[in-house]
Parts: C-alpha cells; structure tokens; sequence
C-alpha cells in the first residue's frame, strides 16, 4: 500500500472526509487496541513495539502502524488495516502486515543473472553462453572444402560460425589497453623501455596485432596480453646492473667449529 509510507509523517485523523461519517471516522481510528491484539494473535506479544499512528485508505479502512521489535528487522514496522460501515460499532481486521518504514535495512535491487557476472567469475565446468544477437560477434563463413583456401580462412577466422565485431575488437583494445598491463599501469610507468621493442613480446595477428601481443617471459607477463607501450623492468635488452652478483666470501666447513 503506497498511502501506508505516510503514516508516520501524519496525525491520526487529519484526513477527514465527507463520505467518512464522524461516528465511523472516530471508529476507526480509536482501534488501536484491537490493531495490537491482532499482532500479538498473528505473531507474539514481543514482537510489537511503540504505536506510530494510523492514516486512511479510504472512506471504510485505516491503517494502524506499530514499531516491529523482531531480530534482523530494524526500522520495520507492523501495519494493521482496520475496517468498518457506517452504523457499526466494531472493526474488522482486514490485514496484518510486516512492511518496510523509513530507516529499515532492505535488500539490494534485483539484477538480473547476466549483468551480474563478472571476469574471473567463470570457472571449471561453467557454462556462459553469449546472445544471439551479441554485438561482439558477427557471422563467419562455412568453410569451401578446398584444403589450401580453408587454412588461409582458418588463420583469419573463417571457417567458424562467429567471429569478432569491430565492436568487439574495439571493446577489447580499449579493456587491455586500460588494463594491468597497459601503458598507464603501475610497473609500466617505472620503466622507460616498451614491449613492442622486447624479444620475449609475440604479436597478435589481424588488426589487433598492431597495438597488442603476448608476453613470452616467464618471470614477467607470460602468456597474458600486453600492450605494446606496456614495459617491465625485465625486458630483453634490460643491462645487467653494476657490480652484479653476491660479494665473495671464504668458504667454511662449520662442522668443524668445536662449540667449547
């Protein structure tokens, strides 16, 4: 009930009506008691704390409010519709309700399943199916049967039912190149040399290869891809650094050291 969010922001009986008779207006809105009564029935004495007010849902029924007092339901209240006719001198209870007031503690929005998958969220046995209509992909091409025109279209992805968009390659760059290891992260900003000069650097083929590749060193990036401004400090043409190596020292047998 919409009407019901008022209740604690309004005096009991500050909407009387000319279709409410007094009698029956008075009626409903002095049925605190049997409201109480009915939560106590519905739910335990314990649970029904300080009295809110009421409002009117319309000329036969009210809506009394009451404090929830139940563990993990702070700022909940307990709502109570009331209703009568005009020459009655009794209420009846319509609904008991645990609703939500201004301060309760409630659930996040729902979303759906597929907007709240992450990267790193699929694992071994997942199954992530993409959309038909995914604007990352768009058709490829049978293959022709002919072995020398099929492995040039296998190397340029024909021969698969879909390949990369240009907006998909377009999302792609723009997510490696903003990445871990593109040329604004942390390790690439300490060094000055660049991995599209690296030995270990393996660049992809098609379009992307013109700005991407792959790491080949097994201490840094390996197996991920880079951006060709990315750098480490263990690139291939890195010098080795002055007086390299361990300080000598002589050797000692301590097996021979008498502890007395």
């Amino acid at each position: 009930m919409d009407s019901m969010t008022e209740a604690t922001e309004q005096a009991p009986g500050t909407e009387h009506s000319q279709e409410r008779p007094p009698a029956l207006e008075a009626l409903l809105m002095g049925a605190v008691d049997p409201a109480r009564t009915a939560i106590e029935e519905f739910s335990g004495d314990d649970t029904v704390g300080e009295y809110l007010g009421a409002v009117f849902e319309d000329p036969t029924a009210a809506t009394h409010r009451f404090l929830a007092v139940l563990p993990g339901y702070q700022g909940w209240q307990w709502a109570v519709v009331v209703a009568g006719y005009p020459g009655t001198d009794h209420v009846t209870i319509s609904e008991v309700v645990l609703v939500p007031g201004p301060t309760a503690l409630l659930a996040p929005e729902w979303v759906p399943w597929d907007q709240r998958v992450q990267p790193g969220d699929l694992g071994p046995g997942d199954l992530l199916a993409t959309a038909p209509d995914d604007p990352r992909l768009v058709p490829g091409y049978m293959s022709s049967g002919d072995p020398e025109l099929d492995e040039v279209a296998g190397e340029v992805g024909l021969g698969r039912r879909r390949v990369l968009s240009l907006e998909g390659r377009l999302e792609a760059a723009q997510r490696w190149h903003e990445g871990e290891f593109g040329p604004s992260s942390a390790m690439a900003r300490a060094t000055r040399r660049v991995c599209r000069d690296c030995g270990f650097y393996v660049p992809l083929t098609g379009s992307l290869g013109t700005l991407f590749g792959v790491c080949c060193n097994e201490l840094s990036a390996d197996g991920r891809v880079v951006d060709c401004e990315y750098g480490c400090g263990a690139h291939s043409d890195t010098p080795v650094p002055a007086g390299g190596g361990s300080p000598l020292y002589v050797p000692y047998d301590d097996g021979v050291i008498d502890p007395t």
